[in-house]
């Protein structure tokens, strides 16, 4: 089988390139101090998906990840790039508990009942809830750090030795900034994590068991507009941190990880489902890389059910880009008319869902043309169908998950109405209760 080539990055926005071989290269070139109007995305030649069969998603996946091109250019055989992944895992187990594993994805009967499926539509639920740190944001962040290690492995990188390291740097309030943290402590690579006031104060002492340098960020009446922990990362940014960050204008890295939850997804529709493909895909949205990752899994199977990105009215600026980027020419049109697509909220509200309340979707061009693609759209759910999803799918299924984790369900009840009882959707469990 002819193996996908993955000759590097292309900026969705300014058209400029950057090869697959270049270290450390996080952003667009074009994307020069506080300017984050520019996403890089793959590119990436298109084979048949296929697993090795590893249950390591990472292993499983690894012909098709840009990390693993990256790794080959630097030098690094086959069978040492295998080691690279297996030895990092083994490191994030002894912390997590856990190291990278096919996360379930099942039918969810009860629930399928419960919503008006009939047997041959109905519900399946991925469940996150138990991969490493309790979500999927660990995904995005593995090939980060696994673009970090082999530039260290390699000779590559600026530092001249692992206590010389560069901090790492993320702007998060709760699974996100988990994630970043446990896989820091793997590795005992200094952190700091930027989080609002209102952070969970659980999530705040586990940070610091983690040993993260965990910065509280209260708004600052010289801050612009938009959230001020993101302002705070930037900083820390231009000062020599590395963004260790879940949005792809700030990291394009984590979109290359991310897709391995989309490929779980579109490898066992192939293989296990029986009948027709999924109809719809119901994926929860703050800052927009886990919807734009599980597009991009899926697109790679060459079957693209409608994608329907998910948020609340508490925070909807994603639901705004799709109205506004109608005006402009559509969502092919939109990445050259940013700042009349996508601005941060003005008032972001409150919400039990509160991990997607980014008043800004960062990574909103990919979402966009996945939609666009599949002939979906967004759906903003209200706060009663956030909470009556969280209790449905906890009670139906037994999987522990936070409101914010259940809340592409919401979108589904937003929009069930519409739907033909036989009609086959996907959510995924992304976050677990704290």
């Amino acid at each position: 089988m002819d193996l996908p080539l993955i000759a590097g990055w292309r900026c969705a926005v300014c058209g400029a390139h950057v090869d697959i071989a270049t270290p450390l290269a996080w952003r667009c070139p074009k994307a020069i101090g506080a300017d984050r109007h520019h996403a890089l995305e793959l590119v990436q030649g298109i084979s048949p998906l296929r697993s090795t069969g590893d249950d390591n998603p990472y292993l499983g996946f690894r012909r098709y990840l840009a990390w693993d091109a990256y790794a080959a250019s630097l030098g690094f055989t086959d069978a040492a790039r295998e080691a690279i992944v297996r030895d990092l895992d083994a490191q994030v187990a002894a912390v997590a508990g856990t190291g990278f594993r096919t996360t379930p994805f099942a039918r969810a009967d009860a629930l399928s009942d419960a919503l008006g499926f009939d047997a041959d539509g109905g519900v399946w639920v991925k469940d996150e809830t138990h991969n490493v740190a309790g979500s999927h944001k660990a995904r995005h962040l593995f090939t980060i750090l696994l673009h970090l290690v082999a530039t260290e492995l390699a000779g590559r990188a600026p530092w001249s030795s692992a206590t010389d390291r560069p901090p790492l740097a993320i702007a998060s309030c709760g699974n996100a900034a988990l994630a970043a943290s446990t896989l820091a402590a793997s590795v005992s690579w200094p952190i700091r994590v930027f989080v609002p006031v209102s952070a969970n104060p659980a999530v705040v002492a586990r940070l610091h068991e983690l040993h993260a340098d965990v910065v509280t960020c209260p708004r600052l009446d010289t801050d612009p507009l938009g959230d001020p922990c993101v302002h705070r990362f930037r900083e820390a940014i231009a000062g020599g941190a590395v963004p260790f960050s879940v949005q792809g204008p700030e990291n394009a890295w984590c979109l290359d990880g991310g897709r391995t939850i989309g490929w779980e997804m579109a490898r066992w529709m192939e293989e296990q489902l029986d009948g027709p493909p999924f109809d719809r895909l119901f994926v929860q949205v703050g800052g927009g890389a886990f919807a734009a990752c599980v597009a991009a899994g899926f697109r790679m199977s060459g079957i693209t059910p409608k994608l329907h990105a998910v948020q609340t009215q508490s925070c909807a600026p994603l639901e705004r880009s799709w109205r506004k980027a109608a005006e402009v020419g559509g969502p092919a049109a939109a990445a050259t008319h940013w700042e009349a697509c996508m601005w941060p909220w003005e008032e972001v509200g409150t919400s039990a869902a509160d991990g997607i309340l980014d008043d800004e979707t960062y990574d909103w061009l990919p979402v966009l043309r996945a939609m666009a693609d599949g002939h979906g759209e967004p759906v903003v759910a209200t706060e009663a169908q956030v909470l009556e999803a969280n209790e449905l799918l906890v009670r139906l299924t037994g999987i522990d998950a936070s409101p914010t984790g259940t809340a592409g369900l919401a979108g589904l009840l937003a929009v069930k109405d519409q739907l033909d009882p036989s009609e086959r959707v996907a959510v995924v469990a992304s976050g677990i209760r704290r």
